[in-house]
């Protein structure tokens, strides 16, 4: 059974802040520990894999990063998104980079509430769905939102991504 505990980690205390503060009444869910992947984390919440919104960061030259929000029905073209922002290619971006850029845990990352304002790009594919799931910080939180109302929150750029 997942634990309410997990609501009150700062990283998620932080998402819940900003989305507040963004005009969006929190609706943070905890899912089973289990729920380690895009495919299970639908298939918990009884929803199409393509409504989790995956949050990917990657690495651009001079150590910016860039967040992409995709759908979890596919992976990221990594060439097409690095064209599109006018570089030779995206970089990994390593779990201590990820942290120390935004405040999260791989695999917990939200589109919001990070430590410092970082680019973000929206796949157009999310836009499908009436309702998408997003990371609220922690890898075991996830909180429903719709592609206009995260595009709004998270002033991401809409891409094809894939």
């Amino acid at each position: 059974m997942p634990s309410d505990e997990t609501l009150t980690h700062p990283a998620v205390q932080r998402v819940a802040a900003h989305l507040t503060a963004a005009g969006v009444t929190p609706q943070i869910t905890v899912l089973d520990g289990a729920a380690r992947t895009a495919a299970l984390a639908a298939a918990y919440l009884g929803i199409e894999v393509g409504q989790i919104a995956n949050s990917l960061v990657f690495r651009l030259p001079h150590d910016e990063p860039l967040l992409v929000l995709t759908s979890g029905a596919h992976r990221v073209d990594t060439s097409l998104v690095a064209a599109h922002v006018g570089v030779e290619s995206l970089g990994r971006a390593d779990a201590d980079f990820v942290r120390e850029r935004t405040g999260f845990v791989i695999g917990g990352v939200a589109p919001v509430g990070h430590l410092a304002p970082v680019r973000t790009l929206i796949d157009v594919d999310l836009a499908g769905y009436d309702v998408i799931w997003a990371a609220a910080g922690h890898p075991n939180t996830v909180f429903p939102t719709t592609y206009a109302e995260l595009v709004r929150i998270t002033g991401a750029e809409p891409v094809t991504v894939a």
